[in-house]
């Protein structure tokens, strides 16, 4: 029976980074973009972390970028599958995302790098992350956003169902910004942010895609997935489909890869409050130098309720 809580096969996916593991230098480029970003947004924060963590560090290319950064002291790299912790700069642990082995307020500073989209009680893995750092101490990680693969999803749906009288998932269904915002806040921590950026990737065939979703060590690890072989007729439509309906005037097909950015700061006392609502001394409108009306109303024309003949009832 599969666990409606757990969506992720963890043990799959553990085994799939393992043996692509030799493969993944070839298979980068997303990790090596969001690596850039994370690394370029760091350098904006006027403050030093004497102790780091690269949490699902893969190969460990953002736990390079911040080995980089003069303002960042000693960076552990953090990776759930032995092959893929093997590549890391040292040191280096085999670390699940879901148990967290390092003690409360330990680190200065968290990044995860594509990785927590295949946390099945990812609340609960910030809450660790959030736990494990210490107060004012920086969160900072990019996760596969919810449009991410939407062509190849599609392209499955309709070719099973043609194909097989069904459709099996075959696409994680990953996280949207909203989600991601309300999770940082559910998780304790103050200050979040979250933005997004989408990547359009082309490729020359179906295939291509498939090895390179495989390289990542990314393929489907769903619980519900259909366990029997992809059938070729199957396969043979899904190709037909993205042509028709994702092809580009080069007839290369594209991929979509959404990446959303968060980041959220461990409590502290020090940091900046919001202010308490209605303990504003000075009106809006005051300060603006402009004249304050009701809800509804617009410079120059009545509200619907003053009698005027334009008003109903």
């Amino acid at each position: 029976m599969n666990d409606p809580a757990r969506p992720f096969d963890r043990a799959l996916l553990r085994r799939r980074r393992d043996r692509y593991a030799g493969l993944h230098h070839r298979h980068d480029f997303l990790f090596a973009h969001s690596a850039e970003e994370i690394a370029g947004r760091l350098q904006a924060i006027l403050r030093d972390f004497p102790l780091a963590l690269d949490l699902g560090a893969h190969q460990g290319l953002h736990g390079r970028a911040l080995a980089e950064n003069p303002k960042i002291g000693q960076v552990f790299h953090g990776e759930l599958s032995e092959e893929l912790a093997r590549a890391c700069p040292r040191p280096a642990l085999v670390c699940d995302e879901e148990r967290l082995p390092f003690a409360d307020g330990s680190l200065d500073l968290v990044v995860s790098g594509l990785s927590l989209q295949h946390v099945n009680d990812l609340p609960g893995a910030l809450i660790q992350i959030r736990r494990a750092l210490k107060p004012d101490g920086l969160f900072m990680a990019s996760l596969l956003g919810t449009r991410t693969l939407e062509e190849l999803r599609e392209a499955f749906i309709y070719a099973e169902a043609e194909a097989q009288g069904g459709a099996s998932p075959r696409v994680a269904p990953f996280p949207d910004i909203r989600e991601a915002g309300a999770l940082l806040q559910r998780a304790g921590f103050a200050l979040p942010v979250t933005d997004t950026e989408t990547l359009t990737v082309s490729y020359e065939s179906l295939s291509d895609l498939m090895n390179e979703i495989r390289g990542m060590g990314a393929a489907n690890v769903l619980n519900e997935r259909r366990r029997t072989p992809l059938l070729r007729r199957t396969l043979r439509r899904a190709e037909e489909i993205y042509r028709e309906r994702f092809s580009l005037p080069d007839g290369r097909i594209k991929a979509t890869f959404e990446i959303v950015y968060l980041s959220g700061w461990a409590p502290a006392p020090t940091q900046q409050k919001p202010l308490r609502p209605g303990s504003a001394k000075q009106r809006l409108s005051d300060a603006l130098n402009t004249e304050e009306r009701g809800a509804g109303e617009k410079a120059g024309f009545p509200t619907p309720d003053d009698g005027s003949p334009d008003s109903e009832g």
